[in-house]
């Protein structure tokens, strides 16, 4: 209550400051708030419980919008004790007390309003007003949905402007221009992913949730550190085949347009909505595996056994056609189903190291969940807010990795350098014997390996699934008096490449207000402006929990009556004579 008492001769700056300090107080000190009177020049009012003598007039002072007190009347004797709700507490004025909040936090959610609201004023707001709060808040904030897809084109122009030789392209369908799709590959990522990252891309989709809904669909990669590098995103209607198809279209595109040879990729996602057949007929020499976080967090969705994980991973691993045998057959031993699922829905070509034909390089699973991460809270917002939130981020990580390499001075990456020098230490402790020039087999404790310099290949497979030399493979280079460097074989994992993948810079576009200063100059027919699409979010809360298929077949419950001992009705509802004539006597 503190901070809410009022002085006769106190002045506000207008009429509005006055009004929002009354009801501040009305809140505040828990009392409801009756108006008289409420104009420009003048305002009443008093408390709204019966005999309470409580009143206060302010007017506007002449010649200016200043507001002042000129009587404040008695004390309050109404108990003004708390309740449920507050009829000053409006949708209104909960967004202008939750604004900064948002502002800091996109994700604040109802729950917490409801938490502030309470700790602060001691009262309690129903959670439908809450909710409809941070909606006003969000579209005060931000613009609202409709605003968003309205300056979506004129926002992909100034992409392409200030990012010369970028992607961003809008597609709508029907006459009316409703919005179906859009593509953005920044030139920067197109020319790192080319010049120095890895040939592997992660295929992922993540649902929005703003007004209209849709699906943020990524293409990531790795660069020569294992750290996440965005190479393109797009957002459409409805995720499908067909979209995928397009998203897939669109990304090999952006790379005929900057190189002669598209460079044989391996793709790694969930595997969904025909994201494996659109990756072959886009990328026909392209090799395509399953990603093994999604692969683990389905088996144990499915059987609820953290042991198959365990056997999964090993089965990976396996180096022979003996050992990936033998997991299996330890995971048919504790779920046949389990081994079935897998054999019918991911067969081992999409995921054991011994029969995929492509280079994974140590990476099994794809990095699109950390790509997520970067519009999780920016998911309710306009479209154009979910991709200024990429770009932001882009643009702060490629500096921060701009300026971080320029801080080595080893030929290889830290992740890179430290794999070598892992392997140095553990080839100390092996026995070499040369077979011929470039065959050797090492020995260690446990077991013995086979190793060819001249192929770049181990028996252990670590050689050829990492891209840098193993343990044993370092021994056997050792033993012959080579560099080990010289055989790190791909240029992925060198300083060098590393710095070429962030040489190129990407610029900020306008915000929102200068876009729409440009657009009032620019959307003239020149630029067509865009109609949201026409699917929205249905209303209420979403289902949590729905009925299975199951549950229309299960065996309803039989009840029984105690009195006339017959089934299906109570004894509340018995409508024999017997129970008659006990009704009639009671």
């Amino acid at each position: 209550m503190e901070g809410h008492d009022f002085i006769i001769g106190q002045e506000f700056p207008d009429v509005k400051a006055f009004r929002n300090a009354v009801k501040e107080t009305a809140i505040a000190q828990h009392f409801e708030l009756r108006i008289l009177k409420s104009d420009l020049i003048r305002y009443i009012a008093k408390c709204a419980a019966e005999g309470c003598p409580w009143r206060i007039r302010a007017v506007k002072l002449p010649n200016a919008p200043t507001f002042t007190i000129r009587s404040l009347d008695g004390t309050h004797t109404c108990g003004k004790n708390a309740h449920t709700g507050h009829h000053q507490a409006s949708v209104d004025w909960i967004v202008n007390f939750i604004e900064e909040r948002l502002r800091e936090n996109v994700n604040y959610k109802p729950k917490d309003i409801l938490r502030d609201v309470y700790e602060q004023y001691g009262i309690t707001i129903p959670y439908k007003q809450a909710w409809r709060a941070k909606e006003r808040g969000l579209q005060s904030i931000y613009g609202s949905s409709e605003e968003g897809y309205f300056l979506l084109p004129l926002y992909c122009e100034q992409i392409k402007k200030n990012n010369p030789k970028s992607i961003a392209e809008v597609f709508t369908s029907g006459s009316d221009n409703r919005f179906q799709r859009v593509f953005i590959s920044f030139y920067a990522s197109i020319k790192g992913f080319l010049n120095g990252c890895l040939p592997i891309i992660g295929l992922g989709g993540i649902q929005l949730k703003s007004k209209y809904l849709g699906t943020l669909l990524s293409a990531t990669s790795f660069d020569g550190d294992g750290g996440l590098f965005p190479l393109a995103f797009g957002v459409v209607d409805v995720e499908s085949d067909e979209s995928w198809m397009w998203f897939l279209s669109e990304l090999r595109k952006a790379l005929e347009m900057n190189t002669e040879i598209v460079p044989q990729i391996t793709f790694l996602s969930k595997w969904q909505n025909g994201v494996g057949d659109a990756a072959k007929r886009k990328f026909p020499t392209s090799c395509h595996a399953v990603c093994m976080k999604h692969l683990t967090e389905s088996i144990v969705r499915e059987f609820k056994n953290p042991r198959l994980v365990q056997l999964l991973w090993k089965a990976t691993y396996a180096t022979s056609n003996i050992g990936f045998k033998e997991k299996m057959v330890e995971i048919e031993e504790i779920s046949s189903e389990a081994r079935n699922w897998l054999q019918q829905n991911y067969p081992p070509s999409r995921w054991a190291m011994m029969y995929f034909d492509g280079a994974r390089f140590g990476h099994l699973s794809s990095n699109t969940d950390e790509f997520n991460q970067w519009v999780l809270e920016a998911r309710e917002l306009p479209i154009t807010q979910v991709i200024e939130q990429i770009q932001t981020k882009l643009m702060v990580e490629f500096e921060e990795r701009r300026a971080k390499s320029k801080t080595w001075f080893s030929v290889l990456t830290p992740s890179a350098e430290k794999h070598v020098i892992e392997a140095v230490n553990l080839a100390s402790t092996y026995q070499v014997l040369r077979s011929d020039e470039v065959e050797f087999e090492v020995l260690s404790a446990e077991r013995s390996d086979i190793v060819n310099i001249g192929s770049n290949s181990c028996s252990c497979c670590g050689w050829e699934m990492c891209g840098l030399p193993c343990s044993h493979g370092v021994a056997a280079l050792l033993f012959s008096r080579k560099d080990v460097y010289a055989f790190t074989g791909n240029k992925y994992f060198t300083t060098a490449s590393y710095c070429a993948a962030y040489e190129e810079e990407i610029h900020c576009v306008p915000g929102k207000t200068e876009l729409i200063k440009e657009g009032e100059t620019t959307l003239d027919g020149e630029i067509r402006s865009v109609r949201p699409p026409k699917v929205k979010r249905p209303p209420g809360r979403p289902e949590k929990k729905r009925m299975c298929i199951e549950d229309f077949n299960r065996e309803k419950h039989t009840v029984h009556c105690s009195r006339c001992n017959q089934t299906g009705h109570y004894k509340s509802t018995c409508k024999s004579d017997g129970c008659k004539s006990v009704l009639a006597q009671i």
